[in-house]
Protein backbone atom coordinates (compact mmCIF):
# COMPACT_ATOMS: atom_id res chain seq x y z
CA UNK A 1 0.00 0.00 0.00
CA UNK A 2 2.72 2.17 0.51
CA UNK A 3 4.06 2.83 -3.31
CA UNK A 4 4.95 5.69 -5.34
CA UNK A 5 1.92 6.67 -7.86
CA UNK A 6 2.96 8.02 -10.90
CA UNK A 7 1.01 10.47 -13.38
CA UNK A 8 1.00 7.70 -16.09
CA UNK A 9 -1.10 5.36 -13.31
CA UNK A 10 -3.18 7.94 -12.48
CA UNK A 11 -4.49 8.40 -16.47
CA UNK A 12 -4.77 4.63 -16.73
CA UNK A 13 -6.59 4.45 -13.05
CA UNK A 14 -9.15 7.48 -14.61
CA UNK A 15 -9.24 5.76 -17.20
CA UNK A 16 -10.60 2.59 -15.99
CA UNK A 17 -13.16 4.35 -13.80
CA UNK A 18 -14.94 6.82 -16.94
CA UNK A 19 -16.17 5.35 -20.69
CA UNK A 20 -15.82 6.91 -24.03
CA UNK A 21 -12.37 9.00 -23.70
CA UNK A 22 -9.64 8.43 -24.85
CA UNK A 23 -6.06 8.12 -22.68
CA UNK A 24 -4.45 10.80 -24.30
CA UNK A 25 -7.70 13.45 -23.52
CA UNK A 26 -7.07 12.59 -20.19
CA UNK A 27 -3.48 12.70 -20.17
CA UNK A 28 -3.77 16.49 -21.36
CA UNK A 29 -6.97 17.56 -18.69
CA UNK A 30 -4.26 16.25 -15.95
CA UNK A 31 -1.40 17.84 -17.37
CA UNK A 32 -3.17 21.01 -17.80
CA UNK A 33 -4.56 20.67 -14.47
CA UNK A 34 -0.80 20.29 -12.83
CA UNK A 35 -0.14 23.51 -14.81
CA UNK A 36 -2.78 25.01 -13.80
CA UNK A 37 -2.02 24.58 -9.73
CA UNK A 38 1.67 24.98 -10.11
CA UNK A 39 0.93 28.78 -12.17
CA UNK A 40 -1.60 29.72 -9.53
CA UNK A 41 0.92 28.72 -6.85
CA UNK A 42 3.99 30.99 -8.38
CA UNK A 43 1.61 33.87 -8.50
CA UNK A 44 0.53 33.63 -4.89
CA UNK A 45 -2.94 32.26 -5.01
CA UNK A 46 -4.49 29.61 -2.86
CA UNK A 47 -6.20 26.70 -4.50
CA UNK A 48 -8.88 25.06 -2.78
CA UNK A 49 -10.58 21.80 -3.75
CA UNK A 50 -13.26 21.16 -1.63
CA UNK A 51 -13.13 17.67 0.26
CA UNK A 52 -9.74 16.92 -0.64
CA UNK A 53 -7.16 19.60 0.56
CA UNK A 54 -5.80 23.50 0.05
CA UNK A 55 -2.78 24.08 -1.96
CA UNK A 56 -0.83 27.04 -0.65
CA UNK A 57 2.50 29.20 -0.72
CA UNK A 58 4.30 29.45 2.85
CA UNK A 59 7.21 31.87 3.46
CA UNK A 60 9.96 30.05 5.00
CA UNK A 61 12.28 32.18 7.14
CA UNK A 62 15.97 32.13 6.49
CA UNK A 63 18.64 31.04 9.16
CA UNK A 64 21.87 32.58 9.54
CA UNK A 65 23.30 29.08 11.14
CA UNK A 66 21.80 25.99 9.23
CA UNK A 67 23.73 22.73 8.87
CA UNK A 68 23.81 20.30 6.06
CA UNK A 69 22.45 17.01 7.55
CA UNK A 70 24.28 15.01 4.80
CA UNK A 71 27.78 16.65 5.19
CA UNK A 72 27.80 18.80 8.64
CA UNK A 73 29.17 21.73 7.08
CA UNK A 74 27.84 24.82 8.54
CA UNK A 75 25.59 26.66 5.66
CA UNK A 76 22.78 29.82 5.66
CA UNK A 77 19.72 29.56 4.14
CA UNK A 78 17.92 32.81 2.43
CA UNK A 79 13.99 32.97 2.97
CA UNK A 80 12.36 31.22 0.68
CA UNK A 81 8.88 30.11 -0.41
CA UNK A 82 7.72 26.79 -0.38
CA UNK A 83 4.52 24.69 -1.83
CA UNK A 84 2.19 23.42 0.98
CA UNK A 85 -0.55 21.29 1.38
CA UNK A 86 -3.30 21.17 4.20
CA UNK A 87 -5.64 18.24 3.53
CA UNK A 88 -9.56 19.06 3.56
CA UNK A 89 -12.13 17.66 6.28
CA UNK A 90 -13.23 14.60 4.05
CA UNK A 91 -9.82 13.83 3.26
CA UNK A 92 -8.96 13.85 7.03
CA UNK A 93 -11.64 11.78 8.07
CA UNK A 94 -10.67 9.15 5.80
CA UNK A 95 -7.38 9.00 6.64
CA UNK A 96 -8.24 8.18 10.33
CA UNK A 97 -10.12 4.86 9.42
CA UNK A 98 -6.98 3.64 7.92
CA UNK A 99 -5.51 0.66 10.33
CA UNK A 100 -2.93 2.09 12.20
CA UNK A 101 -0.32 -0.62 11.22
CA UNK A 102 2.65 0.57 9.36
CA UNK A 103 2.67 0.66 5.41
CA UNK A 104 5.05 -1.73 3.48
Amino acid sequence: MNSKITKVELVDGIYDSVNNIDKKEISSVVDELMNQIRKNLEEGNIIELRGFGTFEVRLRKGRSKARNPKTGEMASSAPHYVAAFRAGKMLKNNLLKLDAKPFK
